[in-house]
């Protein structure tokens, strides 16, 4: 039985919510009852002057009833007609300039016939009579085109309507472009609101959280003036609490979460970033640097941790590690979404249709979507992320705590030292080494074997699976080897502790292989879980088209090293094939020998930065399990039909030598003086090179040891050469086309020759002022913070199939404004909120301008609209002292519905948390992509699965049974109901501070008489019920004093979650 059935108790329930909920459109009521003198003239959206705009009226029409088959997109292009472009809509006579009466364009819209009409009866779009008459008059006025108003670049400077320098001259310019377009229509504008109404929504605005009852008393003491309300705006933008709401909004718009999303939806673990938005917004970074270091940070000069870690916004994309999944398929997918994600957040465009054609609506072509994907594509990531583990797929930064990046940097210092001093004593014995052999007329000692710490010859053993026991080779000398291992390709023969290397340990491999077919990949042997499904994590030895290929991975492909030799083993033949590493994490340390010959290596990759073991503390789900395994390996492709004996592994590298002993070759190129000019064989058994070389291990690894426990965050980072992009038909990665360059779309402006082609070129490009877009869609989102809706009121489209802005000057001024000022929010956030349009009563002069202009595009009266999830519940934590305040970290998990990750499939059960995590505000709630925290999903919370520019606002009855149900705002009200009792004796004191706290006005005395009524009969109810009084107050962990009557601090709980659900407590 839900809570509000169990403990709001009573005949007067119904009646009291309804009293108290819209007892605050009392003065709504009051503007009803007015006798309005005329009827209101349209609002801003309504034409008001005979003078066509094609903007305005034209564009409209023809992009929702015309553009879709004579619109950019050739691909459905009709009768090979555009009507967006005015000299191909003349070309084809649709207009006729010189017989304007006789276009075709009016012949087919005032058409009868069904064949000859336009819009076709099939689109179930027919032109109105209103429609016609514009597009006739417009036609015989010379058919006007302009550039879609978007597109063209804000002016330099904006001047006020002539009109209201006069009559307005004392106001901001805000308020003279807001009432110049009152004045225009004869609207008048709503009275001020009240003092504590503008308190309550700056504060909201400005914060997410309610003022306080100290900062109400504080602003009442002083007197209302400019300058009283300005130093209210200005101490609320210092507050760590402005950084987290601003931070709250761009994470709708960058989808941050906290999982990857798809069906597994593991954890991404990238709350570092989270916490750098917050700090960007607490030190006002310029927009302009705030977009410049998300899109390229790490492209900057000397690019700080801060601004590589800013980047982290292009891998906040759905990611998945399905098996199956085709790796490329998603590659493409996150570079697609990256594409969409800045189109939508930074140019307020839709550019999602464009990848599988041109755009339908504006001048945006297939070739231009792909031709900025290449700029988000050319980074070292895989399409899968892994299953095995959680560390943060490549490329990734690592996070260094205050002190760790130098720590750090010293130990490598430690490291090149060592190496250094190596290198020195090597090169000092050898040079005496040389210099004994040559005073010397004695024979050389020949060269001794290492002894391996392991060795197979497969001979008595089971080969496992479908794999089985074959006649080997003969040797050199023509004896019988006995038997090898033939390989099915799917079953692996897994060797028992041997081989399980950490990167800083030297190590080889020789192997005999038989390979009967060649294959793209063919495992041979290997130390990992999986391919794919553990990031490749280990090394392996494959054969690539019959190539031997060596790898060492922590993470593929960022972090790894992989080289490849140019020859392709013979097929049917006996090879010997060996691997050399020397424990340095670089390419230059491993070396492929083909029957006991070194092989010139190609270097695919040569950045191993951290183990490839696989280790508990990265989540490796194999950690101290794995060993060397042999001839295939989970979902890869294995050695088929190919055979392998004599397996030996060492635990030093190999000199070239001792390799060629292995590979049996001829007593004269084993001679000490036929030998490798770096003889390690003679090196290892010198005293001063092994206390050397001993130095340097130990530096390696006290390195590794201490940047594992360095965490880590997906990044961008450019790879060293240009990826190459191809236009992909249809938006198939199987249907690759023409090569792209990186650019941007042409109607908006293009790249400086000064600027890279690269993501720091975009970003240069984005924030120049000469960019028509992110100026007016950074303003215009400002705006929609303060008043729910924007200038523009489709900020994900300003394109043609978008929404006018109802005050395109006033749109333009701040968008100069903002530029003029560096980029500054703070400074527009400030001029928006100190504007007399943002301090009016919301309720209108004239009820008849509700109808005429429901969504108050005029500007008539002041914004009010409900609050947003996240407010909503941490103003419930605010006003009952529960709210902890400590900003940053990682994310927690409050109060949930048990048993909704089981049904999710998640895998996981919901890890409720303890303490001061149930009470930290809402932004930093752990967000499952496939299911969201559900009380805020009710109010309207997305899943993130995508850019989100607009949240909806809906108010259904699920919502009102979360703010009286949820242990969440249960347990807040029970808390404030016992401060307020311990606070305040009489009954009204704590009713009447309690309104005033979670509405911010006192109650008016019907409401204080209808309250202390609910009150009274609430305590009588509850004393007759105490096992129900018990229930209710122990939810939550908070502990209940028990200095407070139970039915008194039951029933005052009851009022503060009646007030939770007031109008006024849900809205602003």
């Amino acid at each position: 039985m839900p809570f509000i059935d169990r403990f709001l108790i009573g005949p007067m329930t119904t009646l009291l919510i309804a009293t108290v909920i819209f007892s605050s459109n009392l003065e709504v009521q009051k503007a009803q009852g007015q006798d309005a003198k005329k009827p209101p003239k349209p609002p801003a959206h309504v034409q008001t002057s005979h003078n066509l705009q094609f903007n305005r009226d034209i564009r409209p029409i023809l992009s929702d009833r015309c553009f879709h088959c004579h619109g950019p997109d050739s691909a459905t292009r009709a009768a090979g007609l555009r009507l967006d472009q005015r000299e191909e809509a003349v070309r084809a006579k649709a207009i006729q300039l010189d017989q304007l009466d006789q276009s075709e364009l009016l012949a087919r819209i005032s058409s009868d016939d069904p064949d000859l009409v336009m819009p076709p009866p099939s689109l179930k779009k027919p032109l109105s009579a209103t429609q016609k008459a514009t597009l006739k008059q417009w036609v015989l006025e010379g058919a006007e085109y302009q550039p879609h108003w978007s597109f063209i670049p804000v002016p330099k400077t904006i001047s006020t309507p002539a009109e209201t320098q006069s009559r307005f001259r004392e106001k901001q310019p805000i308020d003279q472009f807001v009432e110049a377009r009152l004045a225009e229509v004869g609207w008048q504008p709503s009275q001020p609101a009240s003092r504590l109404t503008w308190l309550r929504r700056v504060t909201l605005d400005l914060t997410g959280l309610p003022p306080s009852t100290a900062e109400i008393e504080q602003f009442l003491s002083l007197a209302d003036s400019p300058e009283t309300r300005r130093a209210v705006v200005d101490r609320l933008l210092t507050t760590p609490a402005y950084a987290e709401r601003m931070t709250n909004d761009w994470l709708d718009l960058a989808r941050y979460a906290d999982t990857f999303g798809y069906q597994a939806d593991r954890e991404m673990h990238v709350w570092p970033w989270r916490d750098w938005v917050i700090r960007a917004f607490s030190k006002n970074l310029s927009y302009r640097d705030f977009l410049t270091w998300q899109v390229a940070g790490d492209l900057l000069p000397q690019a700080t941790q801060e601004q590589k870690l800013a980047t982290a916004f292009n891998r906040l994309h759905r990611q998945t590690n399905e098996g199956g999944s085709v790796e490329e398929e998603f590659r493409i997918e996150y570079v697609s979404d990256r594409v969409r994600t800045i189109g939508t957040a930074a140019l307020g465009l839709t550019m999602e249709c464009c990848r599988c054609h041109d755009h339908k609506y504006d001048p945006i072509s297939q070739k231009e979507f792909y031709a900025l994907s290449a700029f988000f594509a050319n980074i070292d990531e895989h399409g899968l992320y892994s299953h095995f583990t959680e560390t943060a797929p490549t490329p990734a930064l690592p996070l260094y705590a205050d002190g760790q990046q130098a720590q750090h940097e010293k130990l490598l210092q430690e490291i090149d030292q060592a190496a250094t001093a190596l290198k020195d004593i090597e090169s000092r014995l050898l040079a005496q080494r040389e210099q004994s052999q040559a005073n010397s007329k004695e024979e050389l000692t020949p060269i001794q074997p290492v002894e391996p710490v392991a060795q197979f010859d497969f001979e008595g053993i089971s080969p496992g699976g479908t794999n089985r026991l074959v006649d080997s080779r003969k040797t050199a000398s023509g004896q019988d080897r006995g038997h090898a291992i033939e390989f099915s390709g799917d079953d692996e023969y897994k060797l028992k502790e041997v081989g399980n290397f950490a990167r800083t340990s030297p190590f080889s491999l020789s192997l005999w292989l038989k390979p009967t077919e060649h294959k793209p990949r063919m495992v041979v042997a290997h130390c990992s879980q999986a391919a794919e499904d553990s990031a490749f994590r280990g090394y392996a030895l494959t054969l690539d088209e019959g190539r031997p290929t060596f790898a060492l991975i922590h993470f593929w492909p960022g972090n790894a090293i992989r080289v490849q030799a140019p020859n392709v083993l013979p097929l049917g033949q006996w090879s010997h094939v060996a691997v050399t590493y020397d424990g340095s994490s670089k390419a230059s340390g491993v070396q492929i020998y083909l029957d006991g010959q070194p092989l010139s290596l190609v270097v695919e990759r040569d950045k191993l930065t951290r183990d490839i073991r696989h280790r508990s503390e990265w989540g490796d789900s194999a950690a101290g399990s794995l060993s060397l395994s042999l001839g295939a390996r989970f979902r890869d492709i294995g050695f088929s039909q190919g055979q392998l004996d004599d397996l030996k592994v060492f635990e030093v590298e190999l000199s070239q030598a001792e390799v060629a002993q292995l590979a049996e070759s001829t007593a004269e190129s084993l001679s000490p003086a036929k030998s490798s000019s770096r003889p390690l064989h003679w090196l290892r058994a010198q005293p001063e090179w092994k206390e050397a070389f001993s130095k340097l291990a130990s530096a390696r690894v006290a390195e590794d040891n201490f940047i594992t426990r360095v965490k880590q965050i997906m990044v961008m980072e450019e790879l060293p050469g240009m990826r190459p992009t191809h236009l992909l038909k249809r938006g198939e990665y199987l249907q690759p086309a023409e090569v792209v360059q990186p650019d941007v779309p042409q109607a908006i402006g293009s790249l400086r020759a000064e600027w890279p082609r690269n993501r720091l070129g975009l970003a240069n490009w984005l924030v120049d002022d000469a960019n028509p877009l992110t100026a007016r869609v950074a303003v215009n989102r400002l705006w929609q913070m303060a008043f729910g809706r924007g200038l523009v009121a489709t900020p994900e489209d300003y394109g043609s199939q978008g929404a006018l802005p109802s005050h395109p000057e006033l749109l333009d001024w701040l968008a100069r404004d903002f530029m003029d000022h560096g980029w500054d929010l703070q400074h527009t956030l400030r001029q928006i909120v100190l504007s007399d349009a943002y301090a009016r009563s919301a309720t209108p002069v004239d009820i008849a301008y509700y109808s005429a202009d429901p969504e108050n595009r005029l500007l008539a009266r002041g914004p009010r609209f409900r609050l947003s999830s996240e407010m909503l519940r941490d103003q419930a934590l605010a006003v009952s002292g529960l709210l902890i305040t400590k900003v940053g970290g990682p994310s927690v998990y409050p109060y949930q519905p048990a048993g909704l990750w089981e049904e999710a499939g998640t895998g996981k059960s919901y890890p409720k948390a303890g303490g001061e995590h149930l009470y930290r505000r809402s932004m930093y709630t752990f967000w499952r992509r496939i299911l969201p925290p559900p009380s805020m999903s009710t109010f309207d919370a997305p899943s993130r699965e995508s850019c989100i520019a607009k949240r909806e606002r809906t108010s259904t009855p699920l919502q009102a049974l979360v703010l009286m149900n949820d242990p969440q705002f249960i347990e807040a009200a029970r808390v404030y109901a016992e401060n307020l009792s311990l606070a305040h004796a009489a009954p009204a004191e704590q009713v009447k501070v309690a309104y005033t706290a979670l509405l911010t006005r006192e109650p008016g005395s019907r409401e204080l008489e209808l309250l202390l009524a609910f009150y009274e009969q609430q305590v009588v109810t509850y004393q007759s019920q105490p096992e129900t009084t018990a229930e209710l107050l122990k939810i939550g962990e908070k502990p209940v004093s028990g200095k407070v009557s139970p039915a008194q601090h039951a029933a005052l709980t009851q009022v503060i979650l009646l007030l939770f659900s007031h109008d006024d407590g849900v809205s602003r």
